[in-house]
């Protein structure tokens, strides 16, 4: 079964138990893979379903069963990130994923330079596509469009989650993440930009009911800290969710 190609799907596609194939995903198949006829694969809709499909010739495929698998973190985690310049918030998106975000928001903070266009939002989301498909998630984090700050704040309050709530800070003196964790709540988590975060925003977010975290003694750049921070979250809850 992990030898098994991993193909994302949307619900369009899935008539009954035959699976219509995009251009996109036949070229991809057929011509890349060079799987053929009666080869199998997982078909996936990134909502928490897989099934073991068959292609049947080059434009569809056949459900054969549904697989229950359990790849998810046992709790939400939103993660609103402060785009970098470059290319460098590709990476954000796809390592997050591969660490089980269910959610990320570019953040438009008063020091964020750059100012994502909306083809960086769909290249985003192929990305996150991708990542969920190599890591074997079940779900497709939602990849949201741009918000400021104060969107951002107004959005995570509408949302009526039980989820404690996080602001990564360079304050040496600010609680450690891992410390701060709490058991049986979701996270929602911010990290900001090169340069960080003004006094304005930090306290900000501290009076929308943000908590101050650090991630440790050094400095790290605005691409490390979301994958530094993921990986924390990560580890507590699985770590607590196994014992």
């Amino acid at each position: 079964m992990a030898q098994l190609q991993r193909l994302v799907i949307s619900s369009e596609q899935r008539q009954g138990k035959q699976i219509d194939l995009t251009h996109e995903q036949q070229h991809y198949l057929c011509r890349v893979l060079r799987l053929q006829a009666e080869d199998r694969f997982i078909a996936m809709d990134g909502k928490g379903h897989w099934w073991l499909a068959e292609l049947k010739g080059v434009t569809s495929a056949q459900i054969l069963e549904p697989l229950q698998i359990s790849t998810e973190l046992p709790m939400p985690v939103t993660l609103m990130v402060a785009p970098t310049k470059g290319n460098y918030f590709d990476q954000v998106v796809r390592c997050t994923t591969e660490l089980g975000i269910s959610c990320l928001i570019p953040l438009l903070s008063e020091r964020t330079l750059l100012k994502p266009s909306s083809q960086k939002c769909l290249r985003w989301r192929r990305i996150a596509n991708e990542a969920a498909e190599q890591s074997y998630r079940q779900i497709i984090p939602a990849i949201q469009d741009p918000m400021s700050l104060p969107l951002a704040l107004r959005w995570s309050q509408q949302q009526q989650l039980t989820t404690a709530q996080y602001i990564c800070v360079t304050d040496s003196t600010a609680p450690g993440l891992l410390g701060t964790l709490v058991p049986g709540q979701g996270i929602t988590l911010m990290t900001g930009p090169e340069g960080g975060w003004t006094a304005a925003e930090q306290e900000q977010a501290i009076l929308a009911g943000y908590q101050p975290v650090s991630l440790g003694q050094r400095i790290l750049r605005a691409a490390t800290a979301p994958v530094t921070a993921l990986s924390v979250i990560a580890a507590y809850l699985e770590q607590r969710n196994i014992s």
